[in-house]
């Protein structure tokens, strides 16, 4: 008894199709390989303390900037924290900042963890205007039950505990 379908048509496509199907997988399976250094995770704070992604690895981290804790060196590093519902992470910077960058903020950073625990920035993304907040921050914000809608003011956490 064979398992081979009976006509010549079908044998060919079946040929055909365990040709290519592994060829496919093994293209897809490489490329997402090539490309896993590329990818830039999106975190708050609470969830990079959950996650615990390795230092160095590029991921984002989105929250408020917490009203206070932005430092400005005259080298041009900044420090300041951004802080979620749960959690708050030490961010470093160097550069210029966004033009409407300030506490109470909703930002996006983008770079990596060093291995003490603290965030270095390289790109810090600020919202544009007064009712746009990226959508990662805002997404988080609504599953944790902070999201005051388009134009409430930003919420007042105090001073939250850090997250790494």
């Amino acid at each position: 008894m064979s398992f081979l379908p009976k006509s010549r048509k079908a044998r060919t496509r079946l040929l055909l199709l365990s040709v290519i199907a592994p060829v496919v997988a093994v293209a897809v399976g490489l490329t997402l390989w090539g490309m896993r250094d590329s990818i830039s995770l999106f975190y708050t704070p609470s969830q990079a303390a959950a996650a615990k992604p390795e230092p160095g690895r590029a991921i984002q981290l989105g929250g408020l900037v917490t009203a206070g804790s932005v430092v400005k060196h005259p080298d041009g590093r900044v420090e300041f924290t951004v802080q979620d519902k749960i959690s708050a992470d030490r961010v470093h910077y160097q550069g210029d900042l966004p033009d409407l960058f300030r506490e109470g903020q909703g930002i996006v950073a983008e770079g990596s963890y060093r291995a003490d625990g603290v965030f270095e920035a390289k790109r810090v993304l600020a919202k544009h205007d007064e009712t746009y907040m990226p959508k990662e921050v805002a997404d988080a914000l609504k599953e944790q039950g902070e999201w005051r809608g388009q134009g409430a003011p930003p919420p007042s956490y105090g001073k939250a505990q850090s997250g790494t």
